[in-house]
């Protein structure tokens, strides 16, 4: 009773719960947070000092009784605590300006296709622990599908790739379900570490995954670019231990990069390989889409297009398609019910 008293006073939220970052979205006035997911606590006391930016930027900078964590690994809770105080800070950032002491909304998050009933249930438990008075649970190549405004629920395929930082999603989706679908570990995190690898191997370089991230952003690409570049990286040397710094090319990070990349481009043939032809024939005609942070590589997608031999297209905003998938799905809850997890 008290749960619908509060709940009237609530906003109905949408979560992309990310392995690299959280978006929220709040029904009635769209995309209000964009964080990394990033959780930072003080191991004297066991308790959360900061969230998201603040905690971000802690990150390789904290005394020995801080750490900044990163409560998701490959898209499911490693850190079940650390989650549900993360997304009690997002809940209570929502209703910051809205006059509720003790905010209860309807939310809706996005989880990875192939997880495990257990690791639904932890994301279902810590939603509600985080404040929540009803949680539902969408595949996240479901809501980006949604978010991407395809007819996922009309007899005609639709293929989805979601490249985020944990994980990447391919899905082929029609009549409201998931007919082939993989999740693999290969997203833009496994390509922060290639570049570690590669600095450490090729530089005896210790870098840190910022640093990594920011080189991938800078001069990363899949196909060659029309103007390579280069770019200056510091770390630590492994011999000496001292600081040092080198510099490297556009075409040193491509190759460092083209086996993960590689990986990713087959699993998207071997879904296709699974797809019954009717829907292949589809695809042929409608394409394939694109979104999430991983897929704006430069490269990226004409090099899926060379791979599969189809038209692939890089979303609008790829960074936020799934989290507006759960938006128009909350927007449109007795409408969409049908494309939530069965709990």
């Amino acid at each position: 009773m008290l749960n619908k008293i509060f709940g009237t006073f609530s906003k109905d939220i949408g979560i992309d719960l990310g392995t690299a970052n959280t978006l929220v979205y709040a029904k009635g006035r769209g995309i209000v947070i964009n964080e990394p997911s990033v959780v930072a606590i003080n191991n004297k006391t066991g308790k959360i000092l900061a969230v998201g930016k603040e905690a971000k930027n802690m990150v390789g900078r904290t005394p020995a009784h801080i750490t900044a964590i990163r409560p998701l690994k490959q898209g499911v809770i490693a850190d079940f605590e650390a989650t549900e105080q993360m997304l009690k800070y997002f809940i209570e950032q929502v209703h910051k300006k809205v006059f509720n002491f003790l905010p209860r909304p309807r939310v809706v998050i996005g989880i990875p296709a192939n997880i495990t009933e257990v690791e639904k249930k932890a994301v279902h438990d810590a939603a509600l622990s985080a404040g929540s008075r009803e949680v539902y649970l969408i595949e996240q190549s479901m809501a980006a599908a949604i978010g991407a405004r395809l007819p996922i629920q009309e007899a005609v395929g639709n293929m989805i790739v979601d490249i985020g930082g944990g994980t990447t999603e391919v899905a082929v989706i029609s009549l409201e379900g998931i007919v082939v679908s993989q999740s693999l570990p290969i997203a833009g995190d496994k390509l922060n570490q290639d570049i570690i690898l590669f600095a450490r191997d090729e530089f005896n370089l210790l870098l840190g995954e910022k640093t990594a991230e920011e080189i991938k952003i800078a001069i990363g690409s899949a196909q060659p670019l029309s103007q390579e570049r280069e770019a200056r990286i510091r770390g630590r040397d492994v011999l000496s231990g001292l600081p040092k710094e080198v510099i490297v090319n556009s075409e040193e990070v491509r190759q460092t990069l083209n086996r993960s990349i590689r990986k990713l481009i087959n699993s998207i043939k071997e879904v296709i390989e699974g797809t019954p032809p009717e829907l292949v024939a589809d695809i042929m005609d409608r394409g394939i889409v694109l979104v999430g942070g991983g897929s704006l590589l430069p490269g990226l997608t004409n090099l899926c297009a060379q791979e599969t031999q189809m038209p692939v297209r890089l979303e609008e905003d790829p960074l936020t398609t799934v989290v507006r998938g759960t938006g128009i799905v909350l927007e449109n809850l007795d409408k969409l019910k049908g494309v939530l997890v069965p709990l």
